[in-house]
């Protein structure tokens, strides 16, 4: 081939790769989004007299003759949702009176005995009064209800708070007799879901506030439902389940779909939610960290919080990794997730007559009397990755009549159960890899399996590659209660530091998250896979999701019992009593790693509802905090307006310090011997003020401090604090000198103001950077 033609050839291929280029470009360029715009109503030309959903329409019009409007917003933000494409959404931007123009994120759910391990069952004559706990809404933003469930029965309760202004709204297998004097509200927002995923498919999904997908009922009903003798799944768990304010008021806003839950939609529900009148908010999803100006939980938490509204959030299932949080605003309070002191064990004996326990749900047909061949999955598959029992991967062949051994993790739990009896196995040994470590979680498996720990599952993986004719059965046991230790961490329960502001400590606190029997959908089986044909009206299943509505119904009842109290001050009173020890003394574990938990685990420590009822005095914070917070984080006045609905402009002439926001916790970041400038450093002194009010009777406090390390000296100032009546604020500062330390060090302590009855303690949290 001459040059001259291989030259030729060349030129037109990159001509016609630049064309691809161009043309996909274009494509990409015309592909519609859904964005959420903020709008400054401030703004709002005189022409408009007032009507700013017209100015919605005649700003999106300016851009985009064919947009739609999905939602417009005017309680938690003023603005609206639509599908644009990227140069439309540029355009917009740049049109008068526009805060922001931001793209939908996409939210995840973060998927009985508790009253009594909680110790409700034990101090009932402490809990508010009934009626007190009846005026209270709980309002849970997820998948919907099922609401034939007893949990949600309305008997002995009076007529629907006056306060409440919501709805029952109607849809496919719904109607306005699903809602009651217990399930007062239900709504369904699918705008959004629908425009990035096409319209919803009415054979498998229900566009009403029915819950098609379990997780809904679930929360809600741990939250606030009603008691219900004889519960269990499948005799596993059984008793009275009952929610932790079974006398409150439940309101369901669905926002999450099989799809997902998708921001405008989320945004919508919480508008409504705080418009209709609840007084808690309960949201068990979670995204990828962000600025809090554009996090539109964290938004929408901002404005129901400035309205009286306690707004609870699960932490993540990101656990054990270290900074793996959600919902880390300040005015959140951000749910992990611990143990109970129950277990559903499970048997697995070799024959080499070893035998290990696990954990497992399976209630049917058991294994036959005797031993049976094991194989491990690895070793009768074709994938690569065949110890995971993905779909479709066993050799049927080198399966049939055995039980199979398969590796956690890659899809889930239940359907490697699935994947195994489709292949002819006869029962499954799930077993842990180090990412999950001695972390049991039960689930109602489709034919005989246990559960076990990464030890357990070693060393019957050994014991297959050690010889010939490997073999094993598995007996399954009854329901074992006051297990201990209890609680402990779940391992997959998010961690912190908090990545965004590392001056707050997150997670804020535990509680039970593991194994959580609540009612369930009629609509799947327990297991949520299409080819479970079982139902139930109860079902155990874990998560951060479980953690966050047990605080949402805690907060309820702390909510009854002091009317008057700020959203800051019953997050207080919930953080500050919360314990970190067992009774023998001992640090709470944590069991990713079988060591003391610390308060990037923990937070402030494990729930403890009756001492929150009486916490003595409180850290109170009112919107002015958060402002003063966001002016330390050098948000613009367009940034806080993004973040909290409202007109501020930070003051110039006042140094704002992270530091001295009026948290119930402490996190300090320390700078290193280096030093940020680069120069060497012999200590870092640094100083933290907090406010604390008593709401107990007169009394004075003595302080006291503890550190794991030397390196770091604390100092109070006073040492103690005198209340003379209800309501009196007394301000103290804690000043920390410590010496330097290598990046990446990170030590714990703990500061505590006692009055001989109350005990009001705050963690520490030491990083050097």
């Amino acid at each position: 081939m001459k040059a001259s033609t291989f030259m030729l050839l060349l030129a037109v291929m990159l001509l016609a790769i630049s064309h691809i280029c161009v043309v996909a470009e274009d494509r990409e360029q015309q592909v519609k989004k859904t964005y959420i715009i903020h709008m400054d109503k401030s703004q709002m030309p005189a022409s408009f007299e007032d009507d700013h959903f017209q100015w919605y329409d005649s700003s999106l019009k300016s851009v985009s003759n064919s947009a739609d409007m999905l939602y417009t917003y005017r309680t938690i933000i003023h603005g609206f949702s639509t599908r644009l494409t990227a140069e439309e959404a540029e355009l917009l931007e740049k049109q008068p009176g526009i805060l922001s123009v931001l793209p939908e994120r996409k939210y995840e759910l973060h998927t009985t005995r508790t009253p009594e391990f909680l110790g409700l069952g034990k101090s009932e004559a402490l809990l508010p009064a009934s009626d007190k706990v009846s005026e209270v809404i709980v309002g849970v933003v997820d998948t919907g209800v099922w609401p034939e469930l007893k949990s949600y029965d309305d008997t002995g309760l009076a007529a629907v708070p006056s306060s409440w202004k919501g709805s029952c709204e109607v849809g496919t297998n719904f109607s306005s007799s699903s809602c009651n004097r217990k399930l007062i509200g239900a709504r369904y927002f699918s705008k959004g879901y629908e425009a990035a995923l096409g319209p919803i498919d009415e054979k498998t999904e229900s566009k009403s506030p029915r819950d098609d997908d379990g997780h809904g009922t679930h929360t809600s009903s741990t939250a606030a439902g009603s008691a219900v003798p004889g519960a269990s799944l499948f005799s596993y768990a059984s008793g009275t389940a009952r929610g932790m304010a079974p006398q409150a008021r439940v309101a369901t806003y669905k926002a999450c779909w099989l799809g997902g839950c998708f921001g405008s939609d989320i945004t919508a529900a919480m508008e409504k939610a705080v418009e209709d009148g609840v007084n808690v908010l309960s949201l068990s999803i979670g995204g990828s960290l962000s600025e809090y100006y554009r996090d539109t939980v964290a938004i929408g938490a901002f404005s129901a919080a400035a309205q009286g509204i306690l707004v609870s959030c699960s932490a993540g299932n990101g656990g054990p990794d270290s900074g793996s949080l959600s919902n880390v605003a300040p005015w959140i309070t951000t749910v992990g997730a611990g143990t109970l002191d129950r277990d559903f064990p499970a048997f697995v004996s070799l024959g080499n007559e070893k035998k290990y326990r696990g954990i497992s749900l399976y209630r049917g047909t058991s294994l036959s009397s005797g031993l049976l061949p094991l194989v491990y999955a690895r070793n009768a598959s074709t994938s690569s990755s065949g110890e995971l029992c993905s779909p479709e991967s066993l050799i049927p062949a080198k399966v049939a009549g055995k039980i199979v051994v398969c590796d956690r993790g890659g899809n889930p739990r239940v359907q490697k159960s699935l994947v195994v009896k489709k292949a002819g196995g006869l029962g499954m040994i799930l077993a842990n890899t180090d990412s999950y470590g001695e972390e049991l979680v039960a689930d109602a498996y489709l034919l005989p399996t246990a559960a076990v720990g990464q030890k357990a599952g070693d060393a019957i993986k050994s014991y297959i590659a050690s010889g010939s004719n490997p073999t094993a059965t598995i007996a399954l046991g009854d329901t074992e209660l006051d297990v201990q230790p209890s609680p402990v961490v779940a391992s997959f329960s998010s961690r912190g530091p908090n990545l965004i502001t590392p001056e707050i400590l997150k997670p804020d606190l535990i509680a039970p998250g593991v194994n959580i029997l609540a009612g369930w959908t009629g609509a799947v089986g327990p297991t949520g896979l299409a080819e479970d044909k079982r139902r139930v009206t109860f079902n155990i299943i874990s998560g951060t999701s479980m953690s966050c509505p047990h605080v949402s119904g805690l907060a309820a009842l702390v909510m009854a019992a002091h009317p008057e109290w700020s959203p800051a001050a019953i997050k207080s009173a919930l953080m500050t009593t919360s314990y970190t020890t067992y009774k023998t003394g001992e640090t709470i574990k944590d069991i990713a790693t079988g060591n003391p938990a610390t308060p990037f685990d923990y937070g402030a420590g494990h729930v403890d509802p009756v001492a929150a009822l009486d916490p003595g005095l409180v850290y109170d914070a009112a919107v002015e905090d958060y402002l003063s917070f966001l002016c330390a984080l050098n948000y613009t006045t367009t940034q806080i307006k993004l973040t909290t609905h409202k007109d501020f402009t930070c003051d110039s002439s006042k140094k704002y310090s992270l530091r001295d926001l009026n948290y119930p916790s402490f996190a300090v970041p320390l700078e290193t011997a280096s030093g940020k400038g680069g120069g060497s450093r012999a200590s870092t002194t640094v100083k933290y003020t907090r406010t604390l009010t008593n709401v107990g009777t007169p009394a004075t406090y003595k302080v006291s401090v503890s550190s794991q390390t030397p390196s770091v000296k604390i100092t109070v100032e006073p040492e103690s604090l005198s209340f003379s009546q209800a309501y009196e604020k007394k301000t103290y500062t804690v000043t920390f000198v410590a010496s330097s330390s290598p990046s990446g060090t990170t030590s714990f302590g703990r500061l505590e103001w006692s009055d001989g009855k109350h005990t009001v303690g705050s963690p520490i949290a030491f990083s050097w950077e």
